[in-house]
């Protein structure tokens, strides 16, 4: 594990002359409400090696070097994501062995399944829910963080002669490119319709009210303590004391300390008394209806997609999930899709929809 500047400056000279990397990252999400990045796993031809976020030493320097060479990851996104919210994170050509699997027509897309199929290694699966910001990590752990990037390289070799073979190589680059600038997108939550969980649309007016109250109050007691909202109190729960506090049915609570519990009850006691002018609105937003023209438009492109997908052996999705297919239907010139999933349906290119690569 590499924890100090020094180290990390030989693993730097080390990775310098090197064309490609295979790069994962551990955060701790489900165990923290401030999410922080807690490990960054790294493998080369020659080594595998582990760099600790957590010890304080600057990560800029180890970004720059990554900068310029070819990053091969495994279901990139979220990982693109946090290393963009933890420095200057200028990566330009990655390699994600998911959507290369994807391409290539495979039905098991894991990491776990995509090992076994190709190297025959069953990975475990023990640590997927550890809480990686505790230190030191357990022998255990550090196997599991190291298998993430340790069969990368080899398999990212297999998968590129494969969609080379398929001739579907620039699909990969226009979907690789498509990938790295939906990461560099910052995503944030309205906050004043954050509390609209699953289940909250079944509610009535009140119980809406009820439940807004409520989230607010987990989401404070969960910043608080530094701990996931579900941690408090998870979304089913919420649901159903909004649900049953509407009707004036007694409702029962998980176990919480003495200090929760009062502050509970005072949140539930003011929640049931909020007035009528101050409930939530739901505004349903009504979509026209498709005219004859659209309809037939849709029905004519989801059969040649489905078509195509038989000859491909491709899931229909890949081509053209279909919400995209919609949204085609209604505008043509949309860039929901990519160059190769309109030529795929007989569309031509939409303008100034090309691609680098």
């Amino acid at each position: 594990m590499i924890a100090d500047a020094a180290g990390l400056a030989e693993l730097i000279d080390r990775l310098a002359p090197l064309s490609q990397i295979a790069l994962d990252t551990e955060a701790d999400s489900l165990h923290s409400y401030f999410e922080k990045m807690c490990l960054i796993q790294i493998s080369t031809a020659h080594e595998n090696c582990l760099v600790d976020p957590l010890a304080g030493m600057p990560l800029q320097p180890l970004y720059d070097v990554l900068a310029g060479k070819r990053l091969v990851l495994h279901g990139a996104d979220y990982d693109l994501r946090l290393l963009h919210r933890s420095g200057n994170f200028a990566v330009t050509d990655i390699f994600d062995t998911m959507i290369a699997s994807r391409l290539s027509g495979y039905k098991e897309l894991g990491l776990a399944a995509l090992v076994a199929r190709h190297f025959d290694v069953k990975l475990s699966k023990a640590s997927q829910k550890a809480n990686w910001a505790l230190r030191p990590l357990s022998n255990q752990m550090l196997e599991y963080a190291m298998s993430d990037t340790k069969y990368l390289l080899p398999l990212a070799a297999i998968l590129e002669a494969e969609l080379r073979r398929l001739h579907r190589w620039d699909w990969f680059i226009e979907s690789r490119d498509r990938l790295i600038a939906s990461a560099r997108e910052p995503r944030e939550r309205d906050e004043t319709q954050a509390w609209r969980i699953s289940g909250s649309a079944a509610l009535g007016p009140r119980a809406q009210s009820i439940l807004r109250v409520l989230w607010y109050w987990r989401d404070g007691e969960a910043k608080a303590w530094d701990r996931p909202p579900f941690h408090v109190m998870n979304n089913e729960e919420v649901v159903r004391i909004a649900e049953k506090a509407d009707r004036g049915e007694p409702y029962s609570t998980l176990r919480m300390s003495s200090r929760r519990r009062k502050s509970f009850e005072v949140v539930m006691a003011l929640a049931q008394h909020i007035p009528e002018k101050e409930w939530p609105v739901t505004t349903r937003i009504r979509r026209p209806r498709p005219i004859r023209e659209q309809t037939e438009r849709f029905d004519s492109l989801k059969k040649i997609r489905d078509k195509v997908a038989v000859e491909l052996d491709l899931d229909p999705a890949i081509i053209a999930p279909r919400n995209a297919l919609e949204a085609v239907s209604l505008d043509l010139a949309t860039p929901v899709l990519m160059g190769w999933q309109r030529e795929l349906l007989g569309l031509g290119p939409v303008e100034n929809s090309g691609h680098a690569g």
